[in-house]
């Protein structure tokens, strides 16, 4: 039997949301936005630990109670100038307690409506897949190419085209592999797709949004408010 282990980079500053507030420690219906995303996986019975990965200078994890979100979730400050040295530095943080058959999930800090339901199914889908594979949705807007000037160059054909969310699921020993070969990719798939490989895209929800702008932060709010309202 496999075990499933997860990761959580989280030494971004989270530049582009405009605020000199680190991106994972802004408050969203009360709480800092990555106690969602580490909350949803400590609570999933599926995985058995929890690395949320953060900046070595990192001041504002211990301003907050980690405490309620239970025993599995561990916190190592050795984040790295990427997302893939953050994810690869927690890979090596992990090491003593993953075998390289072991499923390894890595989620977005500022994704905080994955949904236990969406995990879930990711895990079931992929148990017995010989790659792994990641949560996505497909492409639904007209795609525009445009140019230096803001003009659109031409329209871009949206048939098989996927939005990567996360989390994304690899084997502890291959993703780790993938990650030191291949560390320039925007995300752990990408990394994958390097060495020859094709990733199972699992069919997501668009509610797993990330946070990006502080107008996501609303939307998100309203998302989890809609979602405890209904019971979920």
């Amino acid at each position: 039997m496999t075990s499933h282990f997860a990761i959580v980079p989280a030494a971004g500053s989270g530049a582009r949301f405009g605020s000199p507030t680190p991106k994972q420690y802004e408050l969203l219906a009360g709480r800092p936005l990555i106690h969602y995303s580490l909350a949803v996986l400590c609570a999933c019975p599926l995985i058995e630990r929890v690395w949320v990965v953060l900046a070595p200078d990192d001041s504002g994890w211990r301003r907050f109670d980690w405490t309620p979100l239970g025993p599995k979730l561990e916190s190592v400050f050795s984040g790295g100038a990427t997302r893939s040295a953050s994810v690869a530095n927690g890979l090596r943080a992990a090491a003593t307690a993953v075998c390289d058959e072991d499923w390894l999930l890595v989620h977005d800090a500022a994704r905080p409506c994955l949904s236990l339901s969406m995990l879930t199914r990711l895990c079931a889908e992929l148990a017995d897949d010989a790659v792994g594979g990641l949560l996505a949705v497909p492409l639904a807007d007209t795609l525009k190419r445009g140019d230096d000037e803001q003009r659109v160059v031409r329209t871009e054909a949206r048939d098989g085209l996927w939005q990567a969310q996360t989390p994304q699921m690899f084997r502890y020993g291959l993703l780790r592999r993938a990650l030191a070969e291949h560390p320039a990719g925007t995300d752990e798939a990408s990394a994958i797709e390097a060495l020859g490989l094709r990733p199972r895209l699992v069919r997501g929800d668009t509610s797993n949004l990330k946070v990006t702008y502080a107008a996501d932060l609303r939307l998100a709010e309203m998302i989890l408010r809609a979602r405890n309202g209904g019971g979920e």
